[in-house]
């Protein structure tokens, strides 16, 4: 049985955590084998990069070398966690894979778009989801939901509403690239309807 390789995107605050987690006991419930993950991280390696990357005292950062750890933490997942899984043919969830960098790093940070696809396929050895699903909300409603969480903002969640509406404009400027894989859902419904939108086009896929 081939595994089912799903990815979430979208900014901080968008509602990712939460389908992710609606859709993995969906899934579970219904006799499939999941395995959850996310970028950066999911391995021991990876979540030392994650530590670096997300560290706010690392804020002068150059974008090089940012873009390169998110890479190498990439590989590494892939190779230890996503693809075994997939030949396993269970389904993996995972928060965040390289559309996040192409529009963060790529776009966002103007790095260039297809120069950073190509260098993420190169980690990932080719490995493309076979769908993902991007949830847009507006900038100041993410906001607002990361204020609730009472925690003290990552490195990148410090960086300026310019840079943000970068950032979606990236992400929207993907899911015009990729429009049979990148599924744009509105983030700011009720999550029960975000939910149904994101099971009936997972159940098409099994």
């Amino acid at each position: 049985m081939k595994g089912l390789f799903i990815t979430f995107e979208g900014i901080d605050g968008s509602g990712k955590t939460t389908q992710i987690k609606l859709l993995a006991d969906f899934l579970v419930k219904k006799g499939h084998n999941v395995v959850v993950t996310r970028e950066p991280g999911g391995t021991p390696i990876g979540d030392k990069i994650r530590d670096i990357l997300l560290d706010p005292s690392n804020r002068g950062m150059s974008v090089r070398a940012e873009t390169l750890l998110f890479e190498a933490s990439r590989a590494e997942i892939v190779d230890k966690v996503i693809r075994p899984a997939l030949g396993e043919g269970k389904v993996v969830i995972c928060d965040r894979f390289f559309d996040s960098t192409i529009a963060y790093q790529g776009t966002a940070r103007g790095l260039g778009a297809d120069k950073i696809l190509d260098l993420s396929l190169w980690a990932t050895d080719g490995l493309v989801p076979d769908i993902t699903f991007l949830l847009s909300a507006d900038r100041s409603l993410c906001g607002i939901r990361l204020k609730t969480r009472k925690k003290t903002p990552d490195r990148i969640e410090f960086e300026e509403d310019g840079f943000k509406k970068k950032l979606q404009d990236g992400y929207i400027e993907l899911a015009g690239s990729f429009p049979g894989r990148i599924v744009v859902v509105n983030g700011e419904q009720e999550i029960k309807t975000i939910f149904e939108i994101i099971k009936n086009r997972i159940k098409e896929l099994l």
